[in-house]
């Protein structure tokens, strides 16, 4: 079993892949498990899954896959607050390298549960 692209120490098996494909596709139980999610699917580029875990409001038309020089190095999450039953935020810090220019991406997102599924809103950068 491969590692989990989000870094939880878990098998992506039994992680995000679960999230990504198969019975429970788009069913991530609260924001931190869609955030690790969004995020592994940011490695693998599965584009299909970032646009529909992102809310209608606020989705890009599309999205463009990885560039081939880009190299994503891993997720550390800050905090994970949920004040009620349909709001959360998440603040994490992802790296990656692109063009051998290592890079923080530090934000706090925020999740909105609509029709009992989670959805990413937007972001504030830090």
């Amino acid at each position: 079993m491969s590692a989990c692209p989000c870094e939880s120490g878990l098998a992506y098996a039994r992680c995000c892949e679960p999230w990504h494909r198969g019975p429970q596709r788009l069913l991530a139980p609260d924001a931190l498990a869609l955030m690790r999610s969004r995020y592994s699917a940011f490695v693998l580029d599965d584009l299909p899954y970032l646009l529909d875990t992102w809310h209608p409001d606020t989705r890009p038309a599309q999205l463009e896959p990885n560039p081939a020089d880009l190299k994503w190095l891993g997720l550390q999450i800050k905090q994970h607050h949920q004040p009620d039953a349909d709001h959360a935020t998440v603040e994490f810090v992802a790296r990656y390298r692109q063009a051998g220019r290592a890079t923080r991406l530090h934000e706090i997102s925020r999740f909105l549960r609509v029709g009992g599924h989670w959805l990413y809103l937007n972001g504030e950068h830090r």
